[in-house]
């Protein structure tokens, strides 16, 4: 099938200058762009409107949700056409059979649980055939994640890998790199990742230079300790040769936005020693992620049946708030720096605490007439730590400063149950509508490039992220007058305006703002 859009304001994801043109779609790929005098099967006039790449995420927590409802619409009516998943380093492969029950308590928080799927797949190979064969509404490529591998190699304990086990490790990592992985992740305040050291990850990360891989890491501290942080990931990424992606970049808590100057030096530091550095963003000065992360990492040693256990003794409690209080050397306190007025339940597993869903930990002690932090302890034991939070920590100027560096691309770190943070409705559409209409922070070159071509290239997808012949049909056409975000933290379930068409692998998907329910996507793999 033929499909030619005529008269669209070109923007082709290089971040050259936009210009007046066609583009003729022919089966999945781009065949012609400029002035296109070939007959077409559907002719898509787009007249005032900009035509460019569909856009990439690539900080995405649709893993599991991809395979109960492939269609992702959340994603696709912001004109997402690609998505990274993988993230955090806890994801859902490998995952060998006698770890299901515990590691999916692990992962709740972050992307949910569900019986509707066989989880008996073990490897990254099995996971992507699954996806293969139920069939995904968008692209979808994977990352390997360091929590899931390690606890392959040696469990689920609070303790340094010996000298077999990481060589077990990266017999995992490289397994699942040739089962198509773009790369390896990690979040290292997210359990088992915290309780591994840079040495781990260095020689893991070697195993995924070779493979051109890029590394992905939620790192140890967005907080107190984030300079020594990022200093950690740069040697990792010197020491391995790796390329280091920081996700979701950003300073937490107005006691450290004293360190945004020296982030930046570090940045530039990498540059010149060699180290190719990236990082995503998402456009809010919030952020979002599981509520179990408040406590201390020593409370989940073990997985989450070892903290139910620690969460029903006064004594083991007691120490928790101790800790909150007074901190732990290299742990990022989400109490300390934003509050318990500014912590927000997102989203609960049972019935019985839906009624918390939007109060934040203050009003949930109100309510259950106790001190916030041991009403918070109730909520995670009676959820099974299966709890999600927005936590607000910045300044929108800092969101600014980040969004107009070089080695910034877009994300969402959407998390998708229950009353989520906004920018899993909106982000790149508010990358249009606030910071380059409204503000002209960005031209609308440079934010396509920001969301695509910067993207693809950081993360190494090949023949996506560009309006170039030959390269996939990935399109997004939209209105630069009207496009934005409408959620908010109140409501945030809104779906933007302005996103016209949305066209993914030459089919499509959105037909001036109508969703077309079909499977467009493919896997993709390294």
């Amino acid at each position: 099938m033929k499909v030619l859009i005529k008269n669209g304001i070109i923007v082709d994801g290089t971040g050259k200058k936009t210009f007046k043109g066609d583009l003729l779609i022919e089966d999945s790929r781009i065949k012609e762009i400029g002035k296109v005098s070939e007959n077409a099967d559907k002719i898509i006039d787009a007249k005032g409107r900009v035509v460019s790449p569909g856009f990439i995420d690539t900080h995405s927590h649709s893993d599991l949700m991809i395979l109960v409802n492939p269609y992702n619409e959340i994603k696709i009516r912001q004109g997402i056409t690609t998505e990274v998943l993988g993230q955090d380093g806890i994801s859902m492969a490998p995952l060998p059979t006698e770890f299901i029950s515990p590691w999916r308590k692990n992962i709740a928080g972050l992307d949910g649980d569900t019986d509707e799927i066989d989880w008996e797949y073990e490897t990254t190979e099995n996971y992507l055939k699954m996806m293969k064969d139920n069939g995904v509404g968008l692209n979808e490529c994977y990352l390997v994640p360091h929590g899931n591998v390690r606890m392959e190699a040696m469990g689920l304990g609070n303790r340094p890998a010996t000298d077999e086990e990481i060589s077990k490790m990266c017999e995992i990592t490289r397994r699942e790199m040739e089962a198509g992985a773009f790369g390896l992740s990690t979040g290292l305040i997210y359990i088992p990742c915290a309780y591994g050291r840079t040495n781990e990850l260095i020689e893991m990360c070697k195993v995924v230079a070779e493979y051109d891989g890029v590394f992905v890491v939620h790192q140890r501290s967005e907080a107190d300790t984030i300079v020594d942080s990022m200093k950690e990931v740069i040697e990792i990424g010197k020491k391995s040769g790796v390329k280091v992606h920081f996700s979701h970049f950003k300073v937490c808590g107005k006691n450290n936005w004293k360190y945004i100057d020296e982030m930046e030096k570090l940045l530039e530091e990498a540059e010149q020693e060699g180290i190719r550095v990236s990082f995503d963003q998402y456009p809010y000065a919030a952020g979002s992620t599981m509520l179990g992360v408040i406590l201390p990492p020593w409370a989940h040693d073990g997985g989450t049946d070892e903290l139910m256990n620690r969460l029903q003794s006064k004594e083991l409690r007691d120490k928790m708030i101790y800790d909150m209080e007074h901190g732990i050397p290299g742990w990022d306190n989400f109490v300390d720096f934003a509050g318990v007025d500014q912590i927000f339940v997102t989203s609960v597993k049972t019935e019985k605490n839906k009624d918390l869903i939007g109060k934040s930990l203050e009003e949930i002690g109100k309510i259950k007439g106790k001190d916030p932090l041991n009403a918070t302890f109730d909520l995670l034991y009676e959820e099974e730590n299966a709890v999600g939070m927005v936590d607000f920590y910045g300044l929108e100027e800092h969101v600014i400063k980040f969004l107009c560096r070089k080695e910034q691309n877009v994300c969402t770190d959407g998390l998708l149950a229950g009353k989520p943070h906004p920018r899993a409705y909106g982000s790149f559409p508010r990358i249009l509508g606030r910071y380059v209409r409204e503000k002209n922070i960005l031209s609308v070159e440079e934010a396509v490039y920001k969301m695509s071509k910067k993207a693809a290239d950081s993360f190494g997808i090949k023949e996506r992220g560009e309006l170039a012949k030959g390269n996939f049909a990935d399109i997004v056409i939209f209105d630069l007058d009207k496009v934005c975000d409408k959620g908010t933290y109140v409501d945030p379930t809104q779906y933007p305006e302005g996103i016209d068409y949305v066209i993914i692998n030459g089919e499509v998907v959105i037909e001036e703002g109508v969703y077309n329910k079909i499977k467009a996507g493919m896997v993709v793999t390294k």
